[in-house]
């Protein structure tokens, strides 16, 4: 059965997409792959908005979460965690060996700039992870007053999760002084799964010289000497690679403007419709996600019914909510290709599917 993603990723991808991928293969240590690394790189340095290489990696964007540890963590990582996914990354450093501090929010809070600032005043931190969008649920922190922190401790690397905002709001990686930048493939780039995109600062190469027992796979160093040839260190997800090169000149037609308020508007009528309908934000509005939303089953409705009846009446699926959040809230992808509207036949079918789902008992 074929039906459409709603869900925090992978999302949709279009036909567009999908054709640039049956492309011929190529090898991918010959001439005709250096081309097509290369010419990448001005629409992805744009996106980071850095002056830095952007690197390839064949893996989900949680090995190079991992890599990143194992390249510039020789102290301490302060570990923000606000949700399943942050909380997993502390455990990561611990399976990696590394000293690791766990720096707790509830779900759906934010990381608080001032909580970062007193924990790295302590003393004893070479690095900090932070992901800036909490897929999990919905909840959007401040990086800029968060970075302006970090950038206070000049000993402090950092290494932020954008895996579920890049490209649909501007982060200024340069700007802000982020070391380490990555996302990946499945999210608001809406491509299939499998590929890792990320950017490194000097700094963090010349840390991760200095660090022992860094790995072969996501070494920093690795990357960086075979991005000088225009190639990866190992074999790279070639037809992941066309469908970037694909989407780079999707966001080119349409304009980085265009494409970040397309996200805001577009999270915004999700918004309003389950406002509209009694529905809770699960997060504090003003930290609300800006390419999912993340709501409080809080009228009771059974979600498992909800998201039978959108798949075999409406052709589409929404996330009936992730951990221990399960049943408790829904989230609504609005990432991607998305447009006003594929979001209004969403929000009709939302309408009738809910029409005929049951509420459980309290």
């Amino acid at each position: 059965m074929s039906y459409k993603l709603f869900i925090p990723g992978p999302v949709a991808v279009s036909e567009k997409t999908l054709r640039a991928m049956a492309q011929p293969m190529i090898g991918h240590r010959s001439s005709d792959f250096v081309a097509l690394y290369q010419s990448l790189q001005p629409g992805l340095q744009e996106l980071f908005a850095t002056r830095d290489p952007v690197y390839l990696s064949t893996s989900s964007a949680w090995g190079v979460m991992e890599g990143a540890l194992r390249n510039v963590v020789r102290r301490k990582v302060l570990v923000c965690m606000n949700g399943a996914f942050s909380d997993k990354w502390h455990d990561v450093a611990l399976r990696c060996g590394k000293a690791a501090t766990a720096l707790r929010f509830d779900w759906g809070r934010p990381v608080e700039p001032e909580a970062v600032r007193r924990k790295l005043a302590t003393g004893g931190y070479d690095a900090l992870t932070l992901i800036h969008n909490e897929t999990s649920c919905g909840c959007m922190s401040d990086l800029a007053a968060i970075m302006a922190v970090v950038r206070e401790f000049p000993e402090v690397v950092s290494i932020v999760d954008t895996v579920s905002s890049f490209s649909a709001l501007p982060i200024p990686k340069d700007e802000l002084g982020i070391d380490i930048i990555l996302t990946g493939s499945q999210k608001a780039l809406a491509l299939p799964p499998g590929l890792s995109i990320f950017s490194v600062s000097k700094r963090a190469l010349a840390r991760a010289a200095d660090t022992p027992d860094r790995g072969y796979y996501f070494d920093l160093l690795e990357f960086q000497r075979n991005h000088e040839n225009g190639m990866t260190p190992s074999t790279p997800v070639i037809p992941l690679i066309y469908a970037l090169q694909s989407k780079l000149d999707d966001i080119r037609t349409e304009g980085l403007a265009p494409r970040y308020e397309r996200h805001a508007r577009l999270n915004r009528t999700v918004r309003a419709w389950a406002l509209a309908r009694g529905f809770q934000l699960f997060p504090e509005e003003r930290h609300g996600s800006v390419t999912l939303n993340c709501f409080a089953n809080n009228l009771g409705y059974d979600l498992a019914a909800l998201n039978k009846t959108l798949k075999t009446k409406h052709a589409l699926v929404i996330d009936g909510g992730y951990g221990k959040l399960k049943g408790k809230t829904f989230r609504i992808s609005n990432m991607g290709d998305e447009t006003d509207t594929t979001i209004a036949d969403l929000i009709a079918s939302l309408d009738s599917a809910l029409a005929e789902t049951p509420r459980l008992a309290s």
